[in-house]
């Protein structure tokens, strides 16, 4: 009687493991769907790959960017699928905020720089010094940096407090005179397009630099870029003007930082290579 009893309770237990795993399958299932909801329409962490953004993001902060802070386009959601064009619930972002924005070019790489001309602003480089609708940007010299370049070598650098037009004031590097970017042509940003630039001014590829969209080199969308009007200075390839669609969010925090040592193989480097005084950083 009892072998007949557990041959009777075996289907029962095999429909009960089935259950749980449905169950386990459908909880990791809403597990996702809301992490993607929340990445969506809310906040994404980014890693900072390079140096471009020095000294205030440094390789290896790891960042937290509001996905609402600017509405949303198609490049909110990850891949970019072409489900709509434009923003929802649009609000223009601010002059001086470091934004994450789709390079123009593929619509795929993320790039990440401060905002510097708005939509109809006249832009240029004059001796290292940015200028805005003909007035130049107030720059006060702070102390000189050592900065780490990898392999050993450091290299000093001259560092500014910089104020825009609406008296934000942020720290910008400079690795010398007649670097490349330190004198451009006048740069007019279209409407709906924005001018970027990395606090990193000599190791920054960006809106001063030529997008690199064969044949015509004509940029996205109505974001042009004329390079007959003496705004091309060089072969780099850069990001050009950037469309309002292809914003993706505000920086707002450095969570956490490890210099480029950290390896996600080696956890004592976790601890060792880690940069505390970086930690919860509110981004200016």
């Amino acid at each position: 009687m009892t072998d007949a009893a557990d041959e009777n309770a075996h289907p029962d237990e095999q429909g009960g493991a089935i259950k749980e795993f449905i169950e386990i399958v459908k909880t990791v299932a809403y597990a996702l769907g809301i992490a993607l909801v929340l990445r969506v329409l809310l906040f994404q962490p980014f890693t900072i790959p390079s140096g471009s953004m020095e000294p205030n993001l440094l390789e290896g902060d790891y960042i937290i960017v509001s996905k609402f802070s600017y509405g949303w386009s198609k490049h909110s959601i990850p891949f970019s699928p072409p489900l709509f064009n434009g923003r929802i619930l649009n609000n223009a972002p601010k002059r001086g905020d470091i934004i994450v924005f789709k390079l123009p070019r593929d619509n795929r790489t993320d790039y990440i720089k401060r905002l510097i001309g708005m939509p109809g602003d006249k832009v240029q480089v004059r001796g290292g010094v940015v200028t805005i609708n003909g007035k130049p940007l107030d720059q006060a010299a702070r102390q000189p940096a050592l900065v780490d370049m990898g392999y050993g070598f450091t290299q000093q650098v001259q560092r500014f407090e910089e104020t825009n037009p609406e008296g934000r004031k942020y720290q910008t590097q400079d690795y010398g005179p007649d670097s490349r970017g330190d004198n451009t042509g006048v740069y007019t940003v279209p409407e709906g397009c924005y001018f970027f630039m990395g606090d990193n001014r000599d190791n920054s590829a960006d809106s001063r630099f030529d997008p690199g969209v064969s044949p015509f080199k004509t940029g996205s969308g109505t974001c042009k870029w004329d390079y007959e009007l003496d705004q091309y200075i060089g072969d780099e390839i850069g990001v050009g003007f950037v469309p309002a669609e292809n914003l993706v969010g505000k920086a707002q925090i450095i969570l956490l930082s490890w210099n480029r040592n950290a390896a996600l193989f080696k956890p004592w480097t976790w601890v060792l290579d880690a940069r505390p005084s970086r930690f919860f950083r509110v981004l200016k």
